[in-house]
């Protein structure tokens, strides 16, 4: 691989570190997460399992509530890998490591593969932030365009109106193709070895899973319930495809943004210096909504992505004390923070700038 030009350490890098430390050991804190996230941990999976088992068990047996049952499975779908998973595949969930180990499993119970999702995300994503052919989160299929790097396309210019369709199927991609050609992908790239493994272990490793989730999602409920196929597959692709637009429009708006800054391998699209890591995360990444606990707590802090983006290693559950230490930091060395103050005018904007990106 390529790397762009990044120093990995500057005096804004060394002070924000500093402070956030400081902040740390004086309230006697850990990085990890605590009794907050650990409560989250039945009541996600609460949202997510029950449903299927009412369902499963013939305690729901109504179609149109089965039909609500499975947005409900999609909300807490999203609400596992956001507050769950995520910390928990960061390291980040406890200070054990076999208790992050175990968490890190909860993607295959939402039908994924861990190791493909700390490859794409910890990897490529944390260490090329909107990196053009570096960063996978925004490469897309031919018919998105997230990167003024990508070349454009008439199709393009449509994109603001049907981006959100193909947002939900974010996690129905993991289910059948993706994963298989993550995996291929990775390992010619050497990405496997750097993670203690070889690509047999791996594929015999996310076969099983593959087997494993759809007995459980689409074999048991046709074997048990009193449904037909049809209805079935519509309930699966129902809860996917909310979970899909949760979990696309939370991280595109962190990141596909007017204010955001887009890179090419050989630097800047804009400038050509070199950068701190602290400050290219600052550039490329974006927060909103933060004055709300609900959100929040929702989607495992990462409306608080700044923060994140800086110190992944470092539990969501701190995250709000710790952005006032980088708000403070930030301005004291000149550095933009970008903040939307709802969700929704954070995809506004996220909208926005892809119908420019459709135009260029």
């Amino acid at each position: 691989m390529q790397y762009i030009r990044l120093t990995r350490s500057d005096d804004f890098t060394k002070k924000l570190s500093q402070k956030v430390d400081e902040y740390l050991k004086k309230n006697n804190l850990k990085r990890y997460g605590n009794w907050r996230i650990l409560l989250k941990v039945p009541l996600m999976f609460s949202l997510f399992l029950l449903p299927y088992f009412l369902m499963v068990f013939g305690v729901i047996e109504n179609h149109w509530l089965m039909f609500f049952m499975t947005m409900i499975m999609g909300v807490g779908m999203a609400g596992i890998g956001l507050s769950i998973m995520h910390d928990a595949n960061h390291g980040a969930f406890s200070k054990y490591k076999w208790l992050n180990k175990i968490m890190s499993f909860s993607m295959e119970i939402l039908g994924g593969f861990n190791l493909n999702w700390r490859i794409q995300h910890n990897v490529l994503h944390h260490s090329f932030t909107n990196v053009h052919d570096m960063d996978e989160d925004i490469d897309s299929i031919g018919l998105l365009r997230f990167s003024p790097n990508v070349p454009h396309k008439k199709v393009h210019r449509f994109q603001v109106y049907y981006a959100w369709f193909f947002y939900g199927f974010m996690t129905l991609s993991w289910m059948t193709n993706k994963d298989f050609m993550q995996l291929s992908r990775y390992n010619k790239e050497g990405l496997l070895k750097a993670q203690n493994t070889t690509f047999a272990k791996a594929m015999t490793q996310l076969v099983f899973s593959k087997i494993l989730y759809y007995t459980y999602m689409i074999a048991v409920p046709l074997l048990v319930m009193d449904v037909t196929w049809w209805q079935v597959l519509l309930g699966f692709f129902v809860m996917h495809f909310i979970c899909g637009i949760i979990l696309a429009f939370v991280f595109q708006v962190a990141h596909v943004m007017p204010e955001t800054e887009f890179m090419t391998r050989d630097g800047y699209t804009h400038k050509n210096d070199d950068v701190s890591w602290a400050k290219h995360q600052m550039m490329t990444t974006a927060n909103f909504e933060n004055w709300n606990p609900i959100l929040t707590w929702y989607v495992g802090g990462l409306n608080y992505q700044i923060e994140h983006h800086l110190f992944p290693d470092i539990s969501h559950v701190h995250y709000p004390k710790i952005s006032k230490i980088v708000k403070e930091t930030a301005q004291e060395y000149g550095i933009q923070y970008n903040y939307h103050k709802t969700f929704g005018a954070a995809i506004f904007n996220h909208l926005r700038l892809l119908k420019q990106l459709g135009r260029a």
